[in-house]
């Protein structure tokens, strides 16, 4: 299975920011194909965040333009879900591109990877992915 890297603090504050919201909250996840190397918030745009996220537009546009700046570049986003379960759900998988992102969900205090691919072992889109904490 793939595997990607997040430090142990950077797993904490996308659990912070699940739990602090009933909606959905969503960010972005910036670093290269094996490593986390800073997550982001953003907010969440949709008209019906209990359900579902729709990352700000204007702030992936601007994380896209620092990644070819230079920057660390758009790999994937993390999203929460309120109900409790950490896999991505059809409707996310529905909505999901089969481009190789990372997706993060985060819920009930834990964070599972999954990565958006073709004929995925879930819904047909998402493997899993390990992430491996590690300091810093």
């Amino acid at each position: 299975a793939m595997k990607v890297e997040i430090s142990i603090t950077d797993r904490q504050r996308i659990l912070d920011h699940a739990a602090s919201s009933r909606d959905e909250v969503c960010g972005l996840l910036l670093g290269d194909a094996g490593e986390i190397a800073r997550v982001r918030p953003c907010a969440n745009v949709s008209d019906t965040p209990a359900r579902r996220f729709e990352l700000d537009p204007a702030a992936l546009i601007a994380a896209w333009r620092e990644g070819r700046g230079g920057g660390p570049r758009v790999i994937g986003h993390y999203q929460s879900h309120p109900t409790g379960d950490a896999r991505p759900s059809a409707t996310d998988a529905a909505e999901a591109a089969a481009d190789g992102a990372i997706w993060i969900i985060a819920a009930a205090g834990q964070v599972m990877a999954w990565r958006a691919v073709v004929a995925g072992a879930v819904h047909g889109r998402f493997d899993p992915v390990a992430l491996i904490v590690v300091a810093g």
